[in-house]
């Protein structure tokens, strides 16, 4: 099998040769073709070549658009800083939507329109020329929580959380609405998964989770799934007291960071869930042996059960040993 039969034919409960393996990689893979950070975040070319050449080197089974939060709200018109080898980063002082107000003159920006998003729609048009029937594609979106946080600031939407329901319920049907926009022009493209990053929703805590985030969240996947795509689910952070919301979404994977234990999230989201992680990107992938990686990644499998797919809590750092990276193939390859 190759890396797209093995993911797809896994997330459809079919019988699979190995564990799939899908990090998140993003820094470690322009580091692995020599070139800035700040290049793969701003040229499509880039960021396509150190994906493919950084799985084709590992034996990842994905391939993806990942680089960093600000692709939409920078066609919203955000204010994004850019670095030469670090992330593109969103301004919070100068949030897009400091004024509430602007938000009904706010139009949902075109997916093809020549800017950042698509220029990840590029990407995954490269990729699918290239790896398109070896790797499986996987393009991605923010989340409502999160998406929300890029053009309102996270503080701030913090704060209408409490003071203004209504506005905030208004801000996530735009982003649905353009979320789902963008997701479509990523699946014409070629994206066989579309990945959801809503690392915001960890941090507002289960009732405002159930209230406010879930339902939208649930429109995005559901929407995606109806375009024909699978979906992961990424929030970063302690999820313990969000797991069975989570697993009521009905993605085809759900990542776990490592604060959230694996079989807390099994107990939570029943047998059939496949599960992603969950190892401590720093403390277990960099910073450990090519012993104890294996070591951990064969706990969270023993946690996780036969629905389990290879991978660490977040992105793995751009400094982590290469032989630690191996010893995550190395451990995925070796289980039937």
């Amino acid at each position: 099998m190759n890396g797209r039969e093995r993911v797809l034919a896994f997330l459809d409960g079919q019988v699979v040769d190995r564990l799939p393996l899908m990090p998140v990689v993003m820094m470690f893979c322009a580091d692995q073709i020599g070139v800035k950070y700040g290049e793969y975040v701003k040229d499509h070319r880039v960021l396509a070549e150190a994906q493919i050449r950084t799985a084709e080197v590992w034996d990842f089974d994905i391939v993806s658009i990942m680089s960093d939060p600000a692709r939409e709200a920078a066609d919203c018109g955000a204010h994004i800083e850019f670095y030469e080898d670090q992330p593109a980063a969103i301004i919070e002082s100068d949030a897009l939507l400091a004024d509430k107000s602007r938000l009904s003159r706010l139009v949902v920006p075109d997916p093809h329109g020549g800017g950042r998003m698509h220029a990840a729609v590029k990407a995954l048009e490269v990729m699918k020329q290239r790896v398109g029937n070896e790797k499986a594609i996987m393009g991605w979106v923010e989340g409502p929580c999160a998406q929300a946080a890029d053009l309102r600031g996270i503080n701030t939407l913090m704060l209408d959380l409490y003071d203004d329901p209504a506005f905030v319920r208004d801000l996530f049907e735009f982003v649905v609405d353009m979320e789902l926009q963008y997701g479509r022009a990523q699946i014409d493209a070629g994206a066989d998964i579309i990945g959801i990053g809503d690392a915001a929703a960890s941090l507002i805590g289960p009732k405002f989770y159930k209230d406010l985030v879930w339902e939208y969240e649930q429109r995005i996947v559901a929407g995606l799934q109806a375009m024909g795509a699978k979906v992961r689910l990424h929030i970063c952070g302690n999820t313990k007291t969000i797991v069975d919301g989570m697993g009521r979404l009905g993605c085809e994977i759900v990542d776990l960071d490592y604060f959230t234990p694996v079989d807390e999230a099994r107990a939570a989201m029943g047998p059939n869930q496949a599960l992603l992680g969950n190892i401590d990107p720093v403390r277990s992938l960099r910073n450990g042996t090519p012993e104890s990686v294996a070591a951990d990644i064969a706990a969270c499998h023993r946690q996780a059960g036969a629905r389990f797919i290879v991978g660490a809590g977040c992105e793995i750092p751009r400094d982590t040993p290469l032989e630690n990276v191996r010893a995550l193939t190395d451990y995925a390859r070796s289980q039937p």
